[in-house]
């Protein structure tokens, strides 16, 4: 088997674990992250963050995000440009939230495009390693790619439950790692 088919198996058999978390659960998963990732998750004021909001039964970081605003980030939210292409809008208040792919709303054409120093990554799947499977379409990965050419290096936390684990995520020359991944019991570090 492929490790791209054994990726696609991952992604649905973990979405499904977590699909089957309830979603009052859920919620009270996603305010643990926001409370634990409080003391573990340091940043500088000025430090650009990009969130999600939550599709489909993703972790609900709004409350974390709130907590890093307070504490001086620039929040920032991934819109889907094309099939390849995310680009990552400031979030401020007051702005008015328009459809940007994938089912979710966020900044318009408008708002600033930004690059962040912090990426909180939503994925299917991860391993202790800190390998993750996304959703299939690369859009992080392409993003992570083009900010490295750049010469940003962002800090990759990505945003999971526990159930969301696997033994093994196969690795691909273009797949980036982790650097940490917060779900419902802390966060944990793979690599400083």
């Amino acid at each position: 088997m492929s490790k791209r088919q054994l990726k696609a198996n991952l992604r649905g058999e973990r979405l499904a674990a977590r699909d089957a978390i309830p979603a009052e659960l859920r919620l009270e998963f996603s305010l643990r992250m926001a409370e634990l990732a409080g003391d573990d998750l340091s940043i500088e004021p000025g430090t650009i963050v990009s969130g999600f909001f939550p599709i489909r039964s993703e972790a609900d970081i709004r409350p974390l995000m709130a907590r890093l605003k307070a504490r001086g980030a620039r929040l920032c939210l991934p819109v889907v440009m094309d099939k390849e292409t995310i680009v990552f809008r400031e979030l401020v208040a007051g702005a008015e939230l328009v459809d940007t792919g994938f089912g979710t709303r966020g900044p318009g054409p408008e708002a600033a495009v930004l690059d962040p120093d912090l990426l909180l990554v939503p994925l299917s799947a991860f391993d202790a390693q800190g390998n993750r499977v996304g959703y299939g379409a690369g859009h992080y990965d392409r993003a992570i790619a083009r900010l490295r050419e750049k010469g940003r290096h962002p800090r990759l936390i990505g945003i999971a439950f526990d159930c969301q684990e696997v033994a093994e995520v196969p690795y691909e020359a273009h797949d980036v790692r982790l650097e940490a991944v917060l779900t419902e019991s802390g966060l944990r570090t793979f690599m400083e």
